[in-house]
């Protein structure tokens, strides 16, 4: 189902409570990781090579204010730079709702080289700022 497409109140997603987002091409090309999250989320697809970031943002908060989901991941490809914005939407969401919806807890993913990989939110936060991964990269090579 497309993210941009539902209604941002669907019932299947507030009985579901836990709501998966996706790139569109996951499912194509690692359908055995997108498979795994189908058995307890509410997935929704959404490719930002399409879409807006702004529009996803928008949608997705207007859902997590009225589901009130208990979590919300991200599965990606890993080096999409499309990929990386969805994570980082997503995170802004999360900064945006996080006082209407408290309970709800974030969860990010990357599929890399056939692995499937849980990516901290500081790294999410870390990738917005090219000098910062300049500086950890020179201190890496530093120390």
């Amino acid at each position: 189902m497309k993210l941009l497409r539902i209604n941002a109140g669907d019932r299947r997603a507030k009985e579901i409570g836990k709501i998966l987002i996706y790139g569109e091409c996951v499912k194509n090309m690692w359908p055995q990781f997108f498979e795994k999250f189908l058995k307890d989320h509410f997935a929704v697809s959404t490719c930002l090579e399409a879409e807006h970031m702004n529009m996803v943002a928008f949608k997705l908060a207007t859902m997590i204010k009225n589901i009130k989901p208990s979590q919300v991941t991200v599965l990606t490809v890993d080096g999409s730079p499309h990929c990386v914005q969805l994570h980082m939407t997503v995170e802004e969401v999360r900064k945006l709702v996080e006082k209407l919806s408290p309970e709800t807890n974030y969860k990010y993913y990357v599929i890399s080289k056939g692995e499937l990989i849980e990516i901290p939110r500081e790294c999410i936060k870390t990738s917005r700022y090219l000098s910062k991964i300049k500086k950890l990269i020179k201190e890496k090579k530093d120390g």
